[in-house]
């Protein structure tokens, strides 16, 4: 049994204000973010095509570079999560050695996967096969049955394991801070073993300025896409047109009732609207199951799920520099930008929900069960459309080319299900509505976390706030120029938290130096080191080492 480090003389909080505007917040990392925010708004707004051909040109020069620096700490990662969860570490609690879970293992999943993956899966569940099915640079001629498989194996890539790592450590390592050290739940609490009380200063202010602007951008993007997809599946069930004008009413909806819904907190909530994203989520998978070419659906989602597999480590450290193709940049860049630019948040709010658990039941739940449960929902779906395509009358292929966002419905309409097509359809889209509105809220109360130095429970005005800034950050990347700008201005929000990422790597190896653990049975006998533990008076992190006990009881004395 572990035991928690001796207590310290840690502020709960950063820098907060005590009254004013900025009242509960913190003042230099809520001030320079509503200005970093503000510039981009303008600029987006009043100076539309110049900002966008910026990022565009932006995003072109860093693609070389990123093309193989995303892939080696991604692929770092995965490994580093791996070790974690099965490693010398395995048994450290996110808590308290006798804390316990808050929260049930079912809607402890729901939460995660809906904040997580929700609506970026919604989105690209068939519009991905279909465009690797297409081309890709794994086979030597598209709409085929291998190029189906192939198709398949690398939406599973860009959506599975590697991914879910990400997510993962960040989430990780700001419930071990937060949880076990007992200090504020912001990313900046990542650097104390480092800096000790120091992250009160410039350094930790920079490290959550840098986490907003990621979260920020990375959430709009996801908007975005999101509201795309209900513009095309509200054309399917209304007859409307796939327009501008449309986009934003559905952004301003969305936001409203997100902004709303965030204000009930935690347990009302994003816990229930996750558990019913579930729910419906199930009610669809068993709809193409029935109603689907299920004999196909089955042997397909198990042959690519072999594939995948046995093609992870290749596709994990692919970068593409020998086919001289786009590929890599248009695909793999462009999913591992968003994962790390959604880290901040979506890890902050996994944190939030995984008190208690163990760093091998966190990592387990964490990167497997969404996994699997990803692997289930593509093979349905994205299945559903290849089959078409090969076997039917097709078309889908033709649709995705003009307008990525219209592919769900479009698979949906081929199946040629009669009465039963506008009630799927129906379900679809508010299936899309109730991610939407779940990533959106989550999202709003994690960057209001963060400025607010670490208070789980931020001041409602700030939330209200930051959920119109959303709602005008999306307004104005969909009107700069749609998917292109989106996919472009996420990737250049996570180069900057990517190097938090390894500073992050750094303290939690540093600060587990400190942990109990039965590397072997018997009695570990000398006593770990925490010199980064504590302040001396003038609150600068101590020099000399804090001893703790270290005492590890073997099986037999158990």
């Amino acid at each position: 049994m572990m035991q928690s480090s001796p207590e310290r003389s840690v502020p709960s909080l950063y820098n907060q204000a005590e009254s004013g505007i900025l009242r509960g917040m913190n003042i230099r990392v809520t001030s320079i973010s509503v200005l970093v925010m503000s510039v981009a708004l303008v600029a987006g707004a009043f100076y539309t095509e110049p900002s966008a051909r910026a990022i565009g040109v932006a995003r072109e020069v860093l693609n070389p570079f990123l093309e193989w620096y995303y892939v080696v700490l991604v692929a770092f990662l995965l490994f580093f999560m791996a070790w974690l969860g099965t490693g010398r570490y395995k048994n450290v609690r996110l808590g308290r050695d006798d804390e316990r879970p808050e929260f049930t293992f079912f809607s402890w999943i729901a939460m995660l996967f809906a904040a997580g993956t929700g609506v970026g899966i919604l989105f690209w569940s068939v519009a991905q096969p279909i465009l690797q099915f297409q081309d890709n640079p794994f086979v030597d001629s598209g709409m085929t049955p291998e190029a189906a498989t192939v198709a398949m194996r690398l939406t599973y890539f860009h959506w599975g394991l590697n991914g879910w790592a990400i997510f993962s450590f960040v989430a990780l390592v700001l419930g071990y801070f937060a949880f076990r050290h007992d200090l504020p739940l912001t990313i900046r609490s990542a650097l104390f073993p480092f800096l000790g009380e120091r992250i009160r200063g410039g350094w930790g202010d920079t490290v959550d300025v840098l986490a907003v602007f990621g979260t920020v951008f990375g959430i709009a993007t996801t908007l975005g896409l999101g509201v795309q997809q209900m513009n095309a599946g509200l054309g399917a069930v209304f007859g409307w047109e796939v327009s501008l004008r449309l986009q934003l009413v559905v952004t301003a909806v969305i936001m409203t009732v997100a902004t709303l819904s965030v204000v009930s907190g935690m347990q009302k909530g994003v816990r229930l609207l996750s558990e019913f994203n579930v729910w419906l989520s199930v009610v669809v998978v068993i709809f193409l199951l029935l109603f689907g070419p299920t004999q196909y659906l089955i042997g397909l989602t198990v042959e690519a799920t072999g594939d995948y597999l046995q093609n992870l480590l290749a596709l994990t450290f692919h970068t593409n520099v020998t086919r001289g193709s786009d590929w890599q940049a248009e695909w793999t860049v462009f999913f591992w930008g968003w994962w790390l630019a959604w880290s901040p948040f979506v890890g902050m709010f996994i944190a939030r929900v995984s008190r208690g658990r163990t760093f091998r039941e966190f990592v387990m739940g964490v990167l497997l069960v969404p996994t699997a449960i990803t692997i289930v929902w593509i093979g349905l779906l994205g299945g559903t459309a290849l089959h078409h395509e090969l076997f039917g009358e097709g078309g889908i292929v033709d649709a995705v080319a003009v307008d990525e966002a219209v592919a769900l419905f479009v698979t949906v309409q081929a199946m040629d299900l009669g009465n039963l097509t506008l009630l799927a359809v129906g379900a679809l889209v508010v299936l899309i509505a109730t991610y939407l509105v779940t990533s959106a809220n989550a999202g709003t109360l994690v960057i209001n976390t963060i400025l607010a130095g670490g208070d789980s429970d931020p001041p409602t005005a700030h939330r209200i706030l930051w959920g119109v800034v959303l709602a005008l950050l999306t307004a104005v990347l969909l009107v700069a120029g749609g998917l292109e700008t989106l996919q472009s201005a996420v990737i250049m929000a996570a180069l900057p938290f990517s190097l938090v990422i390894m500073v992050m790597i750094a303290g939690l190896l540093r600060a587990l130096g400190a942990e109990r653990f039965a590397a072997r049975r018997g009695r570990r006998r000398e006593a770990p080191h925490e010199p980064w533990i504590g302040t001396d008076d003038a609150g600068q992190p101590r020099e000399e080492a804090v001893e703790v006990e270290a005492t590890v009881e073997s099986p037999e004395q158990k």
